[in-house]
């Protein structure tokens, strides 16, 4: 079975004023079958002129088929997981494309493959269709008296992984031990290409990165997670976190480590594997057959211990925001004030909160009304996820196009709630 890693509250997040916003993944490609019982082309399924036979061999192989025979330099029949010597439905396979009859044998194994019953072959057609980084996700759980594990543990399954591709897309874009809400629109969006595939039992999740765009990410989860592991080691042999500092180069953060505390807690342990797409080689750095990364019940206590110290000792960062005016609130019809901005530049969040003193606040409201955005001084506060601006100062109106002004004028009046609430006692939150 495939299907998108889907949730509700996906994009939630940590702290107030974010709601869910759609997932970041699309669903396995599904092969169509054209009239003569034959796969068609496209959509998942590639044309067998343009395979490969070497990286078809390789990517059987890594999914468990076994080569059975055949002639040497030729050919070579391949058997699904599980299946004895001469059980099962078996695929030819030519080794080269020296022969006459090589696409026709390849087309053939392609039908045979888009047939199959056994989920593996739907992995080695996503592999095939599109050349992609394989991250294959294992958690040792109990299981159901069907031998499957229950729906709950498959979502915890689900959310984990989520948590780690995330962590993953933000390493990508920089290095901190806490982003926050920093840089999380973008790596939202390096993620909307990722294809994925579910075992059958629930106890394991596979993750295709396309090649490109998804290498960066795949290669930054290499380095991360293996840096995490060894962090996790020293931590349990020294009692020391100074591992973990160091680790922050490699693309360890909070959002890492939460997520591996999903990944293991409940179970008897679990496992990260990656592998490289054939067509696309092995990238720079990076073993050409990595080990899988393994993570048990024991090592909780050290990751939960990183998460803690990632979000206390990320400083606040300096910026200058140029944003647009959406909310003003304060408790009465003068005094200072608090102001939400929808961020245009200036630093890698969407919206900010700030607290202006009584001319500022004034100033504000007056760029709102007449379309224009401001631009204020502070320092972007760590502390509830990069979203609070202090110590604000030096707030001026920007002058901006007519196209830009326009539109911030529609906004104005497409949210007349905003004159209603500009002197409401604001909640606490």
């Amino acid at each position: 079975m495939h299907r998108p890693i889907d949730e509700s509250g996906h994009g939630a997040g940590d702290g107030a004023g974010r709601g869910p916003v759609p997932p970041p993944y699309r669903p396995h490609p599904v092969p169509p079958v054209d009239s003569g019982g034959r796969s068609a082309p496209g959509d998942g399924v590639p044309d067998p002129g343009r395979v490969d036979p070497r990286v078809l061999g390789a990517l059987l192989a890594r999914h468990g088929w076994r080569r059975r025979g055949g002639a040497a330099g030729r050919y070579g029949r391949w058997t699904p997981p599980g299946s004895g010597p001469g059980g099962g439905t078996s695929l030819l396979v030519p080794d080269t494309l020296a022969f006459p009859d090589c696409e026709d044998l390849i087309g053939e194994a392609l039908t045979a493959l888009a047939r199959s019953g056994t989920p593996s072959a739907r992995e080695v057609l996503t592999g095939l269709a599109v050349p992609s980084d394989e991250i294959r996700w294992w958690r040792e759980v109990p299981t159901g008296p069907a031998g499957t594990v229950p729906w709950p543990v498959q979502e915890q399954l689900r959310s984990a992984v989520r948590k780690i591709l995330l962590a993953g897309a933000l390493a990508v874009r920089g290095r901190a031990g806490y982003h926050g809400s920093r840089h999380r629109a973008a790596a939202q969006a390096a993620l909307e290409p990722v294809v994925v595939g579910t075992d059958p039992g629930g106890r394991a999740l596979t993750a295709f990165l396309p090649v490109p765009p998804g290498r960066p990410v795949a290669v930054r989860l290499y380095h991360a997670l293996h840096a995490a592991r060894e962090a996790v080691d020293y931590q349990r042999a020294t009692g020391g976190m100074d591992a973990f500092d160091s680790a922050v180069e490699a693309g360890v953060s909070r959002e890492l480590t939460e997520g591996l505390v999903a990944l293991v807690r409940g179970t008897e342990g679990a496992r990260v594997a990656l592998a490289w797409a054939p067509a696309a080689g092995v990238p720079e750095g990076c073993a050409a057959r990595p080990e899988p990364v393994e993570f048990s019940p024991g090592d909780l206590p050290a990751l939960r211990e990183a998460s803690a110290r990632y979000l206390t000792d990320e400083p606040s960062v300096p910026v200058r925001v140029t944003g647009a005016v959406v909310r003003m609130r304060r408790s009465g019809p003068r005094g200072e004030g608090r102001v939400r901005l929808r961020v245009l530049g200036g630093a890698d969040v969407g919206h900010v909160r700030v607290t202006l003193d009584e001319e500022a606040y004034r100033t504000a409201g007056h760029a709102h009304l007449v379309g224009l955005p401001i631009r204020v001084v502070g320092r972007l506060e760590s502390r509830g996820g990069f979203r609070r601006l202090t110590g604000a100062s030096g707030v001026v109106p920007v002058q901006v196009d007519e196209a830009e002004r326009d539109r911030l004028m529609k906004s104005l009046h497409e949210n007349l709630d905003f004159l209603e609430e500009a002197c409401e006692p604001e909640e606490e939150r």
